[in-house]
C-alpha cells in the first residue's frame, strides 16, 4: 500500500523543478515550444500579440510613475527600470508575448526544419502588429487616467526620439535584441517559474533603467508622449526610430544569441533537421527543371 508523499519527495520535487535543463533538453523544449506557436490558428495569434501588448503597459505604467515621483533624483532612472519589470513579471506569469521573444523559440524551430519561414513571417508581422496596436489604445488610458504624469510620458519618449538614426541607437537595439532573447532562453532552461521570474526582472531592469532601444518598449513610450498632445515629435519620428529599433533588436537576438546558441547543439540540430516536419519536408523539395 501506497503511503502519503512524505517531507522528502516535496524536497526532491523542489530540487527537480530548480534543477538547470541540459542544453539538449532546452533545445528540445524550444523546439517543442515553437511547434505550439507557429501553428496557433489566426484567432489565438492576434489574441496573444493583443494580451502581451495590455501586459508590458502595467510596465510603462510603473516605470512613468516612478520617474514622475524620483524626478531630479540620480538613481530615479534605475528605480524606474526596476519598477518596469513589472511589465515583464505580468508577460512570464500570464505566458503572453511580445514580437522579441520570437527570436528564438520559433526561429530555432525553423531553423530545426519543423516549421515554415512563411509561418515565422506570419507570427512576426501579426505579433508586432498586436502589440503595438493593444499598447497605443492602453497607452491613451494611462495619460487619460493620470494626467499628471503627461509631462514625464513627453520626456520618456523624447529619449528615444533623440537618438535618432544613428549608431547609438542601433546598438542600444542591437543590446537589447540580444538581452530579451538570452530572457528567452534562460527561462526555457528551468522548469521553475519563479526561477523563470529572475531574467524577467533582470531583463526588465536592463530595458527600463538602461533605457535600451527596445521597439515595443520605445513604441509604448512615445505613444504615452504623442497622446498628451504636447510632444515636439510626431508619428513619422516615431516610424524611423521604430524601424531602426526593430531591425537592431532581431539582430541582436538571432546573431548574437539565437545561432550561437545554436552552434552547442549541432548533433541535436542536425537529428531534427534529419526528420523535418511534413509540411517543411515537402516545401523543400523543388520540382525539376523542365528540359528546354
Amino acid at each position: 500500500m501506497v503511503g502519503p508523499p512524505g517531507p522528502g519527495d516535496a524536497d526532491a520535487r523542489v530540487d527537480e523543478a530548480l534543477r538547470p535543463v541540459a542544453l539538449e533538453e532546452t533545445f528540445t523544449r524550444v523546439v517543442e515550444e515553437g511547434r505550439r506557436r507557429l501553428s496557433r490558428p489566426w484567432l489565438p495569434l492576434v489574441a496573444t500579440g493583443l494580451v502581451g501588448g495590455v501586459d508590458i503597459v502595467t510596465g510603462v505604467l510603473a516605470l512613468l510613475l516612478v520617474e514622475h515621483a524620483a524626478a531630479g533624483s540620480p538613481a530615479g532612472r534605475l528605480v524606474a527600470g526596476l519598477a518596469f519589470s513589472v511589465g515583464f513579471i505580468a508577460l512570464t506569469l500570464a505566458r503572453s508575448e511580445l514580437f522579441t521573444e520570437d527570436f528564438l523559440v520559433p526561429v530555432m524551430t525553423v531553423v530545426a526544419r519543423q516549421a515554415t519561414w512563411r509561418r515565422l513571417l506570419r507570427l512576426w508581422a501579426v505579433t508586432l502588429a498586436a502589440n503595438l496596436a493593444a499598447g497605443w489604445v492602453l497607452t491613451y488610458l494611462v495619460m487619460v487616467g493620470f494626467p499628471q504624469l503627461r509631462p514625464t510620458a513627453v520626456e520618456a519618449g523624447a529619449r528615444y526620439i533623440d537618438l535618432g538614426i544613428s549608431w547609438r541607437a542601433l546598438a542600444l537595439a542591437i543590446i537589447a535584441g540580444a538581452v530579451m532573447t538570452l530572457m528567452t532562453w534562460m527561462q526555457h532552461a528551468s522548469s521553475s517559474p519563479a526561477v523563470a521570474l529572475v531574467p524577467a526582472v533582470t531583463t526588465g531592469f536592463l530595458l527600463g533603467g538602461g533605457g535600451l532601444n527596445h521597439v515595443v518598449v520605445n513604441s509604448l513610450l512615445i505613444f504615452s508622449g504623442l497622446h498628451t498632445g504636447h510632444a515636439p515629435y510626431g508619428y513619422a519620428d516615431w516610424l524611423g526610430t521604430a524601424a531602426l529599433a526593430a531591425a537592431g533588436n532581431m539582430v541582436g537576438g538571432i546573431l548574437l544569441v539565437t545561432a550561437l546558441r545554436l552552434g552547442q547543439v549541432p548533433h541535436k540540430l542536425a537529428a531534427h533537421r534529419a526528420t523535418p516536419a511534413p509540411g517543411v519536408a515537402a516545401q523543400s523539395e523543388r520540382p525539376p527543371h523542365p528540359d528546354r
